[in-house]
């Protein structure tokens, strides 16, 4: 039963930052139906040591504060990625600063890492049950003078209860985030939060896989030193992409100007793009996690012969609903059937040449 259509054009009348907070109060509170997860072997896979029962995992930006995990890990996906979480609690950026842009299948928004802080948030990610795989994806305060200390704060505080945790250094709404990713900052803060992850993995007999997300308006150049960066020191993946500042000529809707990241539909040629320099650049050597407009099975299994061996989706729920992750897994398994694949793993990076 498709409960999503009328409910979401009701959402939809709403402004875009009360909708979202209604969702996360009727999540919250178990209120949103589940589904029947769909499964099936071809879509299994191990990644960063990891058992995934399918690639389609949620986005960051969704579930801020780690709060409706629950009932998000009834809604079919693979793994849910939940933050970003700053250290202190921060109002973000001034209201508004989430804009629907409709007629593209689009999404603007400007937060700037809203949250309860990583207190909270931790102790919401230590009640979870373990129906899913869940990552935490941690930033920096605003007004914070050292990344590293954010980060290596919050690496400690949600090591424990989370699977994978990923950097976010990629946000457009919080200035100076995105120079973290020049090479001698990102080589400074990867050094040193692997130094942390060290300590920890001892402290808890555990070795959690790390990830650093990264932006899709990047240099060639830029591009090589994060893969270098990251294969020096030992990161067991990059999401690809977070959203972006650039604008596309052919968004029609009226709020295609405001400042902040875009996501959604007119993401997706920029985000797989970056997708297959990055995977082109290591050999394949680094596994990605492919996010950037995917509203379909096609958009899903593009990224994944462009070098993704896990998915991520946000924006498209919004215009879809939650329906919209089996029909990918469903989807996924016939285009790798009619290919001649037997699992998603064989096709990872199939249109590379790598």
């Amino acid at each position: 039963m498709d409960y999503y259509s009328p409910i979401g054009k009701m959402l939809r009348k709403l402004p875009a930052e009360t909708a979202h907070d209604f969702a996360i109060w009727s999540l919250k509170r178990g209120l949103v139906p589940g589904q029947k997860k769909f499964f099936n072997n071809a879509l299994k896979s191990q990644v960063f040591g990891l058992e995934f029962d399918n690639p389609l995992g949620l986005a960051a930006g969704f579930d801020k504060n780690a709060e409706a995990i629950d009932c998000l890990s009834k809604q079919g996906f693979g793994f849910i990625e939940v933050g970003t979480v700053t250290p202190l609690p921060q109002f973000g950026n001034p209201k508004p600063r989430l804009f629907r842009l409709e007629q593209d299948q689009a999404i603007i928004n400007r937060f700037g890492f809203n949250g309860k802080g990583g207190n909270l948030f931790a102790k919401n990610l230590a009640k979870r049950k373990n129906y899913t795989i869940v990552g935490a994806n941690i930033g920096k305060n605003k007004d914070s003078l050292d990344a590293i200390h954010d980060y290596s704060i919050l690496l400690e505080e949600v090591y424990e209860s989370c699977d994978y945790i990923t950097v976010n250094i990629s946000s457009p709404n919080t200035v100076g985030l995105r120079d973290l990713q020049q090479k001698k900052a990102l080589s400074d803060l990867m050094s040193e939060i692997e130094k942390k992850r060290i300590e920890l993995a001892n402290k808890f007999f555990k070795r959690k896989p790390l990830l650093y997300k990264i932006a899709p308006d990047l240099s060639e150049s830029d591009k090589h030193d994060i893969v270098e960066v990251a294969l020096l020191n030992n990161i067991d993946g990059l999401i690809v992409s977070n959203t972006t500042i650039s604008r596309p000529d052919f968004l029609q809707n009226s709020h295609k100007d405001e400042k902040g990241g875009l996501s959604g539909k007119p993401l997706f040629e920029l985000s797989t793009a970056t997708l297959r320099d990055v995977y082109k650049i290591s050999q394949g050597k680094i596994k990605l996690v492919g996010v950037g407009g995917i509203a379909s099975p096609q958009d899903a299994y593009t990224k994944i012969k462009a070098g993704a061996s896990l998915l991520q989706i946000y924006s498209a729920l919004i215009y879809q609903g939650f329906g919209l992750v089996n029909l990918i897994n469903k989807g996924l398994v016939e285009l790798l059937e009619k290919d001649g694949f037997s699992n998603i793993s064989q096709a990872v990076g199939t249109e590379t040449g790598v």
